[in-house]
Protein backbone atom coordinates (compact mmCIF):
# COMPACT_ATOMS: atom_id res chain seq x y z
CA UNK A 1 0.00 0.00 0.00
CA UNK A 2 1.49 3.35 -0.98
CA UNK A 3 1.01 6.48 0.98
CA UNK A 4 0.34 9.60 -1.09
CA UNK A 5 1.39 11.88 1.73
CA UNK A 6 5.00 13.03 1.80
CA UNK A 7 6.39 13.25 5.32
CA UNK A 8 8.41 16.40 6.03
CA UNK A 9 9.97 18.21 8.98
CA UNK A 10 7.41 18.40 11.78
CA UNK A 11 5.32 15.48 10.44
CA UNK A 12 4.28 12.87 12.98
CA UNK A 13 5.94 9.48 12.57
CA UNK A 14 3.91 6.73 10.92
CA UNK A 15 2.55 4.00 13.14
CA UNK A 16 4.37 0.77 13.90
CA UNK A 17 5.14 -1.69 11.13
CA UNK A 18 2.43 -4.37 11.03
CA UNK A 19 3.63 -7.91 11.72
CA UNK A 20 4.53 -9.69 8.48
CA UNK A 21 5.15 -6.43 6.61
CA UNK A 22 7.85 -3.83 6.09
CA UNK A 23 7.91 -0.06 5.82
CA UNK A 24 9.78 1.23 2.78
CA UNK A 25 10.97 4.79 3.30
CA UNK A 26 11.17 6.22 -0.17
CA UNK A 27 10.83 9.25 -2.42
CA UNK A 28 8.59 8.96 -5.47
CA UNK A 29 11.23 9.58 -8.11
CA UNK A 30 14.32 8.12 -6.44
CA UNK A 31 15.95 5.43 -8.64
CA UNK A 32 17.74 3.96 -5.63
CA UNK A 33 14.46 3.49 -3.78
CA UNK A 34 13.02 2.04 -6.98
CA UNK A 35 15.73 -0.64 -6.85
CA UNK A 36 14.50 -1.75 -3.42
CA UNK A 37 10.85 -1.52 -4.53
CA UNK A 38 11.65 -3.84 -7.47
CA UNK A 39 13.23 -6.36 -5.10
CA UNK A 40 10.22 -6.21 -2.75
CA UNK A 41 7.78 -6.71 -5.63
CA UNK A 42 9.84 -9.49 -7.24
CA UNK A 43 9.87 -11.41 -3.98
CA UNK A 44 6.17 -10.75 -3.24
CA UNK A 45 6.90 -9.08 0.12
CA UNK A 46 4.13 -6.99 1.71
CA UNK A 47 5.18 -3.42 2.46
CA UNK A 48 3.90 0.10 2.95
CA UNK A 49 5.60 2.98 1.16
CA UNK A 50 6.30 6.04 3.26
CA UNK A 51 7.48 8.94 1.11
CA UNK A 52 10.01 11.28 2.67
CA UNK A 53 10.58 14.91 1.69
CA UNK A 54 14.34 14.79 1.23
CA UNK A 55 14.74 18.58 1.39
CA UNK A 56 12.90 18.84 4.72
CA UNK A 57 13.38 15.45 6.37
CA UNK A 58 11.28 14.68 9.44
CA UNK A 59 13.24 14.47 12.68
CA UNK A 60 11.96 10.96 13.41
CA UNK A 61 13.33 9.74 10.06
CA UNK A 62 16.82 11.03 10.90
CA UNK A 63 16.61 9.12 14.19
CA UNK A 64 15.88 5.93 12.25
CA UNK A 65 18.41 6.61 9.51
CA UNK A 66 21.21 9.03 10.47
CA UNK A 67 22.26 9.40 6.81
CA UNK A 68 18.76 10.66 5.98
CA UNK A 69 18.77 8.88 2.63
CA UNK A 70 16.23 6.65 0.95
CA UNK A 71 15.60 3.82 0.56
CA UNK A 72 15.37 2.49 4.07
CA UNK A 73 13.45 -0.54 5.30
CA UNK A 74 11.95 -0.99 8.75
CA UNK A 75 10.84 -4.36 10.09
CA UNK A 76 8.07 -5.01 12.62
CA UNK A 77 10.87 -5.62 15.16
CA UNK A 78 12.03 -2.00 14.66
CA UNK A 79 15.17 -2.96 12.72
CA UNK A 80 16.15 -0.35 10.11
CA UNK A 81 18.25 -1.17 7.04
CA UNK A 82 19.33 1.51 4.59
CA UNK A 83 21.28 1.97 1.33
CA UNK A 84 19.78 0.38 -1.79
CA UNK A 85 22.32 -2.38 -2.39
CA UNK A 86 22.24 -3.32 1.30
CA UNK A 87 18.43 -3.36 1.46
CA UNK A 88 18.27 -5.62 -1.61
CA UNK A 89 20.88 -8.00 -0.19
CA UNK A 90 19.00 -8.04 3.13
CA UNK A 91 15.73 -8.89 1.36
CA UNK A 92 17.38 -11.72 -0.57
CA UNK A 93 18.76 -13.24 2.64
CA UNK A 94 15.79 -12.56 4.93
CA UNK A 95 13.27 -13.88 2.38
CA UNK A 96 15.16 -16.78 0.73
CA UNK A 97 12.10 -18.43 -0.86
CA UNK A 98 12.64 -16.63 -4.18
CA UNK A 99 16.32 -15.77 -4.64
CA UNK A 100 17.28 -12.71 -6.67
CA UNK A 101 21.03 -13.29 -6.66
CA UNK A 102 22.78 -16.37 -8.01
CA UNK A 103 24.11 -18.80 -5.41
CA UNK A 104 27.67 -18.94 -6.77
CA UNK A 105 30.14 -16.36 -5.48
CA UNK A 106 31.21 -15.53 -9.05
CA UNK A 107 27.60 -15.07 -10.16
CA UNK A 108 26.96 -12.73 -7.22
CA UNK A 109 30.11 -10.79 -8.04
CA UNK A 110 28.98 -10.41 -11.65
CA UNK A 111 25.60 -9.05 -10.50
CA UNK A 112 27.32 -6.57 -8.20
CA UNK A 113 29.70 -5.44 -10.97
CA UNK A 114 26.74 -4.84 -13.27
CA UNK A 115 25.06 -2.82 -10.53
CA UNK A 116 28.21 -0.71 -10.13
CA UNK A 117 28.30 -0.03 -13.87
CA UNK A 118 24.62 0.96 -13.85
CA UNK A 119 25.11 3.28 -10.87
CA UNK A 120 27.45 5.35 -13.07
CA UNK A 121 24.52 6.04 -15.44
CA UNK A 122 22.00 7.30 -12.87
CA UNK A 123 23.50 10.80 -12.28
CA UNK A 124 22.96 11.63 -15.95
CA UNK A 125 19.19 11.28 -15.47
CA UNK A 126 19.43 14.40 -13.31
CA UNK A 127 22.33 16.27 -14.93
CA UNK A 128 21.00 16.34 -18.50
CA UNK A 129 17.43 17.55 -17.81
CA UNK A 130 18.73 20.09 -15.28
CA UNK A 131 21.27 21.48 -17.78
CA UNK A 132 18.63 21.62 -20.53
CA UNK A 133 16.34 23.69 -18.30
CA UNK A 134 19.07 26.29 -17.89
CA UNK A 135 19.87 26.30 -21.62
CA UNK A 136 23.26 24.60 -21.30
CA UNK A 137 24.77 22.48 -24.06
CA UNK A 138 24.30 18.83 -23.07
CA UNK A 139 25.92 17.20 -26.11
CA UNK A 140 29.02 16.10 -24.17
CA UNK A 141 26.90 14.63 -21.36
CA UNK A 142 24.71 12.80 -23.90
CA UNK A 143 27.82 11.24 -25.50
CA UNK A 144 29.09 10.19 -22.06
CA UNK A 145 25.71 8.65 -21.23
CA UNK A 146 25.65 6.67 -24.49
CA UNK A 147 29.18 5.39 -23.76
CA UNK A 148 28.16 4.28 -20.28
CA UNK A 149 25.05 2.53 -21.65
CA UNK A 150 27.23 0.75 -24.24
CA UNK A 151 29.49 -0.51 -21.43
CA UNK A 152 26.48 -2.14 -19.77
CA UNK A 153 26.29 -4.51 -22.77
CA UNK A 154 29.96 -5.50 -22.54
CA UNK A 155 31.14 -8.42 -20.42
CA UNK A 156 33.13 -7.35 -17.35
CA UNK A 157 36.90 -7.28 -17.85
CA UNK A 158 38.87 -10.20 -16.44
CA UNK A 159 40.18 -9.72 -12.93
CA UNK A 160 43.86 -8.86 -12.71
CA UNK A 161 45.99 -9.70 -9.71
CA UNK A 162 46.80 -6.63 -7.65
CA UNK A 163 49.69 -6.32 -5.26
CA UNK A 164 48.46 -4.58 -2.13
CA UNK A 165 51.93 -4.09 -0.71
CA UNK A 166 54.99 -2.94 -2.59
CA UNK A 167 57.28 -5.79 -3.59
CA UNK A 168 60.57 -5.69 -1.74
Amino acid sequence: MATEKCFAKGSPAPGPVPKGQLHLYSMRFCPFAQRTRLALNSKGIKYDTININLKEKPEWFLEKNPLGLVPALETSAGEVIYESSITCEYLDEAYPEKKLLPSSPFGKAQQRMLLEHFSKVIPYFYKIPSARRTGEDVSTQEVELKEKFAKLNEPPPPCRHVLWFPAS
